[in-house]
């Protein structure tokens, strides 16, 4: 008879060791797979695509770890007193050194925006994927 109830003790504690670590086996799988959503959405989804046109000021190639390509362009074409200014990146190299060769004109920028920056891909929520120059007529 002692035998028996030390047998349905026993069954009982294991029961309750594994409903345990089932619990926190299934919290781990959760936790994992919101993050992988998170890091996913934050980092790699689109926000939105566009394009701006305006002149390039500037591209430069730095970083301390990561060395990426960033530029500045005037959101305008034309000479005004304060222009706003577009911050972006650039994550192809080939068309780093095109617009490079840009610099001072007027150009018009596809770009993808994104939630979140990554220290690989540059400072700029904005990554420019193609330059278009645009000729300007005197008037």
């Amino acid at each position: 008879m002692n035998e028996l109830k030390q047998t349905g003790v026993s069954e009982k504690k294991d029961g309750f060791k594994k409903r345990v670590s089932r619990f926190f086996r299934n919290i781990v799988i959760i936790a994992v797979l919101i993050s992988a959503f998170a890091i996913y959405w934050f980092f790699f989804n689109k926000y939105s695509d566009g394009e701006r046109k305006g002149t390039l000021i500037k591209i430069t190639h730095k970083g301390n770890i990561f060395k990426t390509d960033e530029g500045e362009m005037w959101l305008s074409c034309r000479q005004t007193m304060n222009p706003e200014k577009f911050y972006f990146s650039v994550t192809n190299d080939s068309l780093a050194n095109v617009m490079k060769n840009l610099q001072d004109e007027c150009v018009q920028v596809t770009y993808v925006q994104y939630r979140a920056t990554l220290p690989w891909r540059g400072d700029s929520k904005y990554i420019v994927t193609g330059v278009i120059p645009i000729r300007q007529q005197d008037q």
